[in-house]
C-alpha cells in the first residue's frame, strides 16, 4: 500500500480545527437556522436557499457535530427547526424523487433522533427510507439514481448511493421490516459486482437493460471521461465499501475497500491535494477537489474499526497524513476569507467527454465542509456515526 510521505495531523491541530469549525457553524446560525446553505459557495461565501436539492442534510449534520462538540443549545434548537423542515419536505414530496434520501436524512434526522431522541427526526427519516425503497428496480436489483422510474436513459445507479444505504439499515433496526435490509443488500451486491473495476478504480454510473435487467455498460456523468476515475466517486467507493462491510460483515468487502483505497492513494498528485478526477497528476491546470479527500479520510477511519491491528495502524496513519495536508492547504482559518470550512472543492467540471456544467469550482461545498468536520470528530473521540 502506498504511504503518504507527510506528517500526521496532531491532536492540538485537530482540536484547534474543530473549535474553529464549530464556532464557524454557530456564527452561521443567524442566517442558516430558517434557511439552508446553497450547494457551494460563491466567492467562498454561502447564500441562502430553501430546503431543496440533495445537499441540505450536510449543513444540519455540521450543526449536530458542533452541538456534540460544544453542547451549545443554539445548535440543538437549530437542529430541531431543521428536522421540522425535513419532515415537511418528505410529507409534501419536495425534491425527493431521487436516491439521495440518505445524504438528506441521515446527518439531519437520524442524527437528531440518535442525539436528542427526536420523534420528528425519526418520523421524517422513516418516511425518507420508504421513499428510497420506492426507487428500487427488481430488474437489475439496484436503486435507480434519478429520472423517471424505468426510463431507458436513466435506468442506472451511481456509486454515491452506497452512502444512502445506511438510512435503510437504520430503518430496519427501528422497524424490523426486512424490506429495508433486503433492498440495501441487493443494491450493495449489484454495486460491488459492476462498479468496481479490476484495477480497483470505479465507474461513476452503471446502466442496465430495463426490459431484462441485464447489465449494459459503465459510464460517467461527473468524471472526466467514462474510463477515468472521478475523484469524489472513488472516495464514495472507499467510504461506501467500509459501510458495506459494517452492515453486512462480508469479508470480501474488506478486500474491495483495500483495492479501491489503494487506487485512490496511488493516484494522488505529489502535493496530495486531490484533483477532481484521478486521471490528472501534478502539474495539471485542472481544479482540485478537497471534498474527495475528506470523504476518503472518513472512509478509512470507519474501516479501521474492523481491521487487524497492523492494517488499523496503516489506515489510521494514512488518514491523519491526508487530513494534515487538507488542513494545511484547504481548511478555512479566517472568517474573513470564507464562512465555509474547506476551500478548493469542485462540484462539477465540464469536459469534452461528459455532460456537466461548470459549478462550484474552487469553492467550499456542503459535503466537503461536513465530512471535514466529521473527520476531525472521528479522530478526537469515539464517535457514533450518523450513517
Amino acid at each position: 500500500m502506498k504511504q503518504i510521505n507527510r506528517p500526521e495531523i496532531t491532536k492540538e491541530e485537530l482540536l484547534q480545527a474543530l473549535n474553529f469549525a464549530s464556532n464557524q457553524v454557530i456564527e452561521n446560525l443567524e442566517d442558516y437556522t430558517h434557511h439552508f446553505q446553497t450547494i457551494y459557495t460563491d466567492g467562498n461565501f454561502y447564500n441562502k436557499m430553501e430546503n431543496v436539492e440533495w445537499t441540505t442534510g450536510f449543513w444540519t449534520g455540521e450543526v449536530w457535530l458542533a452541538y456534540e462538540h460544544t453542547g451549545d443549545e443554539r445548535c440543538k434548537e437549530a437542529g430541531m427547526v431543521h428536522m421540522k423542515s425535513f419532515l415537511d419536505r418528505i410529507d409534501r414530496k419536495i425534491d425527493v424523487d431521487h436516491h439521495d434520501m440518505g445524504f438528506l436524512y441521515s446527518p439531519s434526522c437520524v442524527a437528531g433522533y440518535k442525539l436528542i431522541g427526536s420523534s420528528i427526526g425519526k418520523e421524517a427519516a422513516l418516511k425518507a427510507a420508504k421513499q428510497l425503497v420506492s426507487r428500487f428496480q427488481p430488474k437489475g436489483e439496484f436503486i435507480q439514481a434519478w429520472g423517471k422510474m424505468g426510463e431507458k436513459n436513466n435506468y442506472r445507479f451511481i456509486i454515491d448511493c452506497l452512502m444512502n444505504l445506511p438510512l435503510l439499515y437504520w430503518a430496519y433496526e427501528e422497524t424490523k421490516d426486512e424490506t429495508f435490509r433486503e433492498v440495501a443488500e441487493k443494491h450493495i451486491t449489484t454495486t460491488m459486482k459492476y462498479v468496481i473495476r479490476e484495477d480497483g478504480s470505479t465507474w461513476h454510473t452503471f446502466f442496465f437493460d430495463p426490459e431484462t435487467g441485464a447489465p449494459d455498460h459503465g459510464a460517467t456523468k461527473q468524471g472526466y471521461r467514462d474510463g477515468s476515475a472521478w475523484g469524489r466517486g472513488q472516495a464514495w467507493g472507499i467510504y461506501g465499501s467500509a459501510m458495506a462491510y459494517r452492515y453486512t460483515g462480508r469479508e470480501e468487502y474488506i478486500e474491495t475497500f483495500k483495492r479501491v483505497t489503494e487506487y485512490y492513494l496511488s493516484h494522488l498528485p505529489t502535493d496530495i491535494v486531490p484533483y477532481w478526477d484521478l486521471e490528472f497528476q501534478q502539474g495539471s491546470v485542472q481544479p482540485r477537489d478537497s471534498s474527495s479527500g475528506v470523504i476518503a479520510v472518513c472512509g478509512m477511519l470507519e474501516m479501521v474499526k474492523y481491521l487487524p491491528s497492523e492494517d488499523q495502524e496503516f489506515y489510521r496513519s494514512t488518514a491523519k497524513r491526508l487530513l494534515k495536508v487538507l488542513y494545511d492547504e484547504c481548511a478555512v482559518k479566517d472568517r474573513e476569507v470564507s464562512d465555509g470550512l474547506l476551500l478548493h472543492g469542485t462540484y462539477s467540471k465540464k469536459s469534452k467527454y461528459n455532460q456537466c456544467s461548470n459549478h462550484g469550482i474552487d469553492e467550499c461545498n456542503a459535503w466537503g465542509d461536513y465530512f471535514y468536520m466529521e473527520a476531525l470528530v472521528r479522530l478526537l473521540k469515539t464517535w457514533e456515526p450518523y450513517w
